[in-house]
């Protein structure tokens, strides 16, 4: 008696819940459609952004990729939105009847806009729509890398980057300041070349540019000769034991075109070796002598607590004829290794393995690779590591010497860790020629440029 009791009641909460829940969502309904018949009406437009000071600042104009949050009233029921006439997303869970966010996508033009609707954003409903007149300019300029960061006074380098459009002005560090003879990418903006000027401070620090799209800093990576570990004309010590290449087996001559080679530098194939047989690791190796200190060095200008995604390894590299299908540098942080690693306190250089295929690899001139220290393999495994990990990871290894094998073995896709795909690349063998020089370290952090100075 008591359970069918029991099952009645339960069923008329059920039908009393039922029956609220109903008045509730009709009241609600009848609310949104009544909203939904109001205008629209824009008060204010506010910029959002959680790594400022002021995260929810008003604004008069936005860049590509921004966070918007529009103010007034009238945006329940809102259904399309467009900036510069492109129709952008609108998340209804972030639109209330007097407030709603929306990003500026990345696909929306602003030169390239028409030009009624060019500066303009425009929210429609079913029975009305509102359009206000609002500058939307292009993305800021970023800066993520250039061809050589330590070059000679006189020799054109290459910026690469986004939104490098109409390039006026390059400040290099010690406030050396260019305006002449910079030619940038006018389709895409993704790069620009400037030729070094006399009297850049080799402490070194980042590239300031202005452009069409506003301002940018580089990486703290350019010049940057207080962070050498070994370029071969007495910065650094070379070691020289076992099999390693000695002092008399560098070259001095110059080459390269464009940036040419400074000083000694360092064949990895010498005079006595034709050819790197396949299927064999460590067929030559340079190392520093251990001596160097690495705390007392760099933590001046790159405090151990930077975290390891901002400190790099950086060395010039010259590869005049192609190179492809087989070979590869690996770069040691101590000298514990007997070659064919893919873990550990290592890093495999393979550049000619471009989105997973092999495409041969040469360079003009000399160039600079910029290897962030994340990329190392027992740093790579998202963990939050900082330069102090590094540092005591160095500090503790019976051998100290920091430096690169060429090796000439088989791998697999695989093992790069950009990769999953099970591809081999079978070693053969080689007569390339791989030059290298000017190892350093360098920050890659970078001063924020806003468009709000606090």
């Amino acid at each position: 008696m008591k359970e069918n009791i029991f099952k009645k009641s339960r069923g008329y909460i059920s039908l009393v819940g039922m029956i609220i829940f109903g008045l509730l969502f009709t009241a609600c309904s009848d609310d949104d459609d009544a909203a939904s018949g109001e205008p629209i009406t824009i008060d204010a437009v506010y910029l959002e952004d959680v790594n400022s000071d002021v995260p929810d600042r008003e604004v008069t104009f936005v860049r590509i990729g921004q966070l918007l949050r529009l103010e007034g009233s009238g945006f329940t029921g809102v259904r399309r939105a467009y900036i510069n006439g492109y129709q952008t997303t609108i998340n209804p869970v972030y639109v209330s009847d007097n407030s709603m966010l929306i990003r500026v996508s990345g696909d929306t033009p602003t030169i390239e806009a028409e030009e009624d609707v060019r500066n303009t954003i425009r929210l429609e409903k079913d029975n009305s729509e509102t359009v206000i007149d609002f500058e939307i300019r292009a993305a800021a300029p970023s800066i993520n890398d250039v061809s050589h960061t330590l070059p000679n006074a006189g020799e054109e380098v290459t910026v690469y980057g986004s939104g490098l459009i109409e390039v006026s002005k390059v400040v290099f560090p010690g406030d050396i300041e260019v305006t002449e003879g910079i030619t940038f990418d006018e389709e895409d903006g993704e790069f620009f070349t400037v030729t070094v000027p006399e009297g850049v401070s080799d402490e070194g620090g980042s590239l300031y540019i202005e452009s069409a799209n506003g301002a940018a800093y580089s990486p703290a990576f350019f010049n940057v000769e207080r962070g050498v570990v070994l370029n071969f004309d007495g910065m650094g010590e070379l070691g020289e034991f076992g099999n390693t290449i000695r002092q008399g087996q560098l070259k001095s001559e110059p080459i390269g075109e464009g940036n040419v080679s400074q000083g000694n530098y360092l064949p990895l194939r010498n005079d006595t070796i034709a050819s790197f047989a396949a299927g064999r690791n460590r067929v030559a190796e340079v190392f520093t002598s251990g001596n160097e200190n690495w705390r007392s060095q760099f933590t001046p200008f790159i405090p151990a607590t930077t975290s390891l995604e901002d400190v790099a390894f950086q060395f010039d590299i010259y590869v005049p004829e192609p190179w492809v299908g087989s070979g590869y540098l690996k770069i040691l942080l101590i000298n514990n290794f007997n070659g064919g690693e893919w873990s550990g306190g290592v890093y495999n250089y393979v550049p000619w393995i471009v989105d997973g295929e092999a495409v041969p690899f040469e360079t003009e001139g000399w160039t600079t690779v910029t290897v962030p220290f994340t990329d190392f393999y027992l740093f790579n495994d998202g963990g939050d590591y900082t330069f102090e990990d590094l540092l005591q990871y160095r500090e503790s290894a019976t051998y100290k010497n920091f430096g690169i094998f060429f090796e000439n073995s088989d791998f697999n896709l695989s093992d790069l860790p950009e990769y999953n795909d099970d591809v081999e690349f079978p070693s053969s063998e080689t007569s390339v020629q791989v030059y290298t020089d000017n190892w350093r370290i360098v920050s890659l952090e970078a001063p924020i440029v806003t468009d709000f100075p606090e």
